[in-house]
């Protein structure tokens, strides 16, 4: 059985607010498998590609290069678990995430479908191909590697959403000014305020789960592959030059739980080829 648990409970401290991250767990077995909203980008008739957004991303993080890639695909984006247009639930886990998806194409009648996934979305797809390979065509994994990591970013922009008073919010612009002293990059400001939506009476709330994100970001840090999980089909991964997500040091790891591995390195691209460079990043998934 695979399995992941985590101990301690590591603590982000900011000001006077404090709030736990990660929480004293034993194993997790994942529950009920969630309901995944779905975003057509074109290509229906053709070979099924489903493509996974990273962490606090969405479906939406797509819609441009989805729909380059639908000329030679039918391009599917899912929303994740607690993410865009999804349900939210407390289980929040790479495992739980796998689950949906292999649900989602059960519900789909889809026998087989090529899986692009980015960053947290690349650990479900790694996780997916390795524990249901049959479903697997083909995979593109999107600037992560089969490691642990420590995302030391993320947990500054956790803090800067926490800390973000929604009552008295008049704007999204308003969001990204008060993110400024924790978040030093614009673009990533930007990035999370697109997890703002507007409640029907026009008050600002969180599309994410906020809650339940805090809780499982060292979970969603840790590699999500077990010693004995292998996928031998063809992977490809798609590296950003100028990325720290995917070291020199991460290709034996890659190679040994993907032995026909094939890496593509971007010189060009951040952590966000198929925004940084998308022409590029096309190029390199239709040669996969």
């Amino acid at each position: 059985m695979h399995h992941c648990g985590h101990k301690g409970t590591p603590k982000i401290t900011g000001g006077r607010e404090e709030f736990p991250l990660g929480s004293e767990s034993e194993v997790r077995f994942v529950g009920r498998v969630v309901k995944l909203h779905e975003v057509d980008l074109g290509g229906a008739g053709k070979p099924l590609m489903l493509v996974l957004h990273g962490l606090l991303g969405s479906s939406r993080n797509w819609q441009t290069t989805g729909r380059d890639l639908a000329e030679h695909f039918h391009v599917i984006a899912l929303d994740a678990r607690n993410h865009g247009r999804s349900p939210h639930d407390a289980e929040m886990s790479v495992a739980a995430m796998v689950e949906d998806v292999v649900g989602w194409m059960e519900t789909q009648g889809a026998p087989r479908a090529t899986i692009v996934g980015h960053s947290m979305g690349g650990k479900i797809a790694m996780q997916l191909a390795c524990r249901h390979p049959a479903l697997v065509e083909r995979l593109v994994v999107v600037d992560v590697a089969p490691r642990d990591y420590h995302w030391r970013g993320h947990r500054a922009e956790f803090m800067a959403m926490h800390e973000l008073n929604l009552h008295d919010l008049r704007s999204r612009q308003e969001a990204e000014m008060r993110f400024e002293a924790r978040v030093t990059d614009f673009a990533m400001r930007k990035f999370l305020t697109t997890n703002l939506a507007r409640t029907e009476t026009g008050a600002w709330t969180w599309s994410i789960n906020l809650p339940a994100l805090t809780d499982a970001l060292p979970d969603l840090e840790r590699n999500s592959l077990q010693p004995d999980d292998r996928y031998e089909g063809p992977v490809l991964f798609i590296v950003g030059g100028k990325s720290d997500y995917v070291a020199a040091d991460d290709h034996a790891a890659i190679r040994q739980y993907f032995p026909a591995a094939r890496l593509e390195t971007i010189a060009e691209s951040g952590h966000n080829p198929h925004m940084d460079a998308r022409a590029a990043f096309v190029r390199a998934v239709l040669s996969a």
